[in-house]
């Protein structure tokens, strides 16, 4: 992964995940997922959306105008 890429949301719900990843993308914001949950037991770890440092304002700013929660 690149540098300047920050943790901005963490779930053990991959689908959560996902839309808050989508939400992100869809308004021109880059995202990634890291899932980082066991291979053999999804009960155990994350799964962590990134996304570039300098975007990390305007999505907050997106997730609460979209009333959101994180």
């Amino acid at each position: 992964m690149e540098k300047n890429w920050v943790k901005f949301y963490t779930s053990t719900d991959y689908f959560k995940a996902e839309i808050i990843k989508q939400v992100l993308i869809e308004n021109e914001i880059g995202a990634v997922l890291l899932n980082r949950q066991a291979s053999s037991h999804r009960n155990f770890g994350n799964i962590e959306v990134y996304i570039h440092q300098e975007d990390f304002s305007n999505a907050i700013e997106l997730m609460v105008m979209n009333q959101i929660t994180l």
